[in-house]
């Protein structure tokens, strides 16, 4: 059986606080930058933690905490000196419940007001608690201004018939 990790010894079992240590590197035209952050797996409303030395500040797009039992959309963020710029969102799901989805995207707008036809960046559909970093460069949009967060939730099976979720979406300078 091949271990999950390299480096992980054969045999033994994860424990539920096992630390694991990610690792994105983020690619642009003119710059090359390495994050790390700390998720810890299976723990149920942990924080997960993004360290770089080229991170300034971070906004939400849904704030920390957020409970939804349907599909939403968040406040519009003003990205102000963040504009034209290369960030990196992260989505935290700190509670999921069995046989459920959340799919979020990201939408884009110069005004506040008219959003497009499209989003300009979809996270993969989730199932599952944890952290999922994402690059979105908009060094080739700078007539974005303005971003907002949809998300479309599902739930199928047995029990509860609407979905359950506690998330948020972090944005950052890359």
């Amino acid at each position: 059986m091949e271990t999950p990790w390299p480096g992980y010894p054969r045999g033994v079992p994860l424990r539920r606080n096992f630390k694991m240590y990610h690792h994105l590197r983020l690619h642009t035209p003119d710059t090359r930058t390495d994050l790390w952050y700390d998720a810890p797996l299976g723990v149920e409303g942990s924080n997960h933690t993004m360290s770089s030395d080229v991170m300034t500040k971070s906004s939400f797009l849904v704030p920390a905490g957020t409970e939804s039992e349907g599909s939403g959309k968040g406040a519009p963020l003003e990205l102000g000196a963040l504009a034209g710029k290369a960030l990196l969102l992260v989505l935290h799901i700190d509670r999921v419940l069995e046989q459920e989805s959340l799919h979020v995207s990201i939408w884009g707008s110069a005004d506040g007001q008219d959003w497009g036809a499209q989003a300009i960046f979809w996270f993969p559909q989730k199932f599952y608690s944890g952290a999922t970093p994402a690059a979105l460069d908009l060094k080739q949009r700078p007539e974005i201004k303005f971003l907002q967060a949809r998300w479309e939730t599902n739930r199928w099976g047995r029990g509860i018939p609407r979905p359950q979720f506690k998330f948020s979406l972090e944005v950052q300078e890359a």
